[in-house]
Formats: C-alpha cells, sequence, structure tokens
C-alpha cells in the first residue's frame, strides 16, 4: 500500500475496521466490564468515523481508497454489533435484518446508478439513520444499568428510531434511484 493511500484518515477508516473483532470478542462473554470495554471501543470508532472525514477535507487528503472504505467500514462496524446483539438475544433479528437488508440495497442501487453515471449523493436522512444507529448502539452494548438508567430499554426504543430513519432513508434511495432509471 503506498503513502498517499495510507494518509491518516485512512488509517482511522481501517482502525475502526479492526476495532470490530474486539467489540465482538468482548460482546460474547457479557458482563459488565466487558460490556463496558465494548462500549468504548465502540465509542472511539465511531469518533474516529467524524475525525476521518474532517481530516481528510482539511488537509486534502481525500483519496478514492477512502471513499470506497469509508463506508464499508461503517456498515461492517454496525451490521456486525447488530448481528452479536441477535446472538445474545438483546435485540430482535428483524431489526438487523431491516438495517443490512437495506444497507445492501442501497448500495447495489447507487453501483447500480453508477454504472449509468449517475451518482445518488448521501442525503440528510441516510446522514442522520447512520448517527441514531450509532447513538442506539452504545446503550445496547453497554446493556446493563448504568446511574438508574436501563440502557438495554432505552437503547432499545433509540433503535426503533433508527429502523424508522433506516427505512425512510432507503424509501428515499430507491425513489432517487427511480429517477435515474426512468430517465
Amino acid at each position: 500500500m503506498n503513502k498517499k493511500m495510507m494518509n491518516v484518515p485512512n488509517a482511522l477508516t481501517v482502525f475502526r475496521i479492526l476495532a470490530v473483532p474486539f467489540i465482538i470478542a468482548l460482546l460474547y462473554f457479557p458482563n459488565p466490564t466487558t460490556c463496558l470495554l465494548a462500549t468504548v471501543f465502540f465509542l472511539i470508532a465511531i469518533l474516529t468515523d467524524l475525525a476521518d472525514g474532517f481530516w481528510a477535507r482539511k488537509y486534502n487528503q481525500v483519496t478514492n481508497f477512502g471513499k470506497f472504505l469509508d463506508p464499508l467500514a461503517d456498515k461492517i462496524l454496525i451490521a456486525s454489533v447488530l448481528i452479536m446483539l441477535v446472538e445474545l438475544n438483546w435485540i430482535p433479528a428483524w431489526i438487523a435484518i431491516v438495517v443490512i437488508v437495506r444497507e445492501l440495497l442501497v448500495t447495489g442501487l447507487r453501483a447500480i446508478a453508477a454504472d449509468k453515471g449517475q451518482v445518488i449523493a448521501a442525503d440528510k436522512y441516510g446522514k442522520m439513520k447512520t448517527i441514531m444507529q450509532s447513538v442506539a448502539l452504545v446503550p445496547l452494548i453497554y446493556h446493563y444499568p448504568f446511574f438508574g438508567i436501563d440502557t438495554a430499554q432505552l437503547g432499545f426504543l433509540l433503535l426503533l428510531v433508527a429502523v424508522v430513519l433506516t427505512l425512510y432513508s432507503g424509501w428515499n434511495y430507491l425513489f432517487g434511484f427511480y429517477r435515474i432509471w426512468g430517465d
């Protein structure tokens, strides 16, 4: 990998992917300590998502590799955590299925549009969806009461809001694709 491709933003993105096995391993034996550590790793991973984009734009280090890997890292992180939460019976499988199918569908639609020379840009609802998924997963990963707060219930309620945003933003992408396809 050449130096231009492995700049600071791309290294942060790679770190986000590398954090996934640690998060999953910590959740594999859930207790307050491992879940707290998994939550910390998840928060760091989410913060790298904010930092890599900021750094890339500010220091003119945007690369095609980063454009490809950054959204992929987000999908790997979110999907992996959702699947693990299903495995732990902390969330119902249908939620993970909705989120993952939406991600696959939108990624596929964007690829088809790109093949036609069109771009279906990220919209504010897609960004809100990602933020809400991340916010919801923090208390879900921790899962244990925190200063009297039922984090599992709080996280689940936030995740339901994230699912609504996931479906709505998916619909927007589908509509955007339909406009391109109909031409």
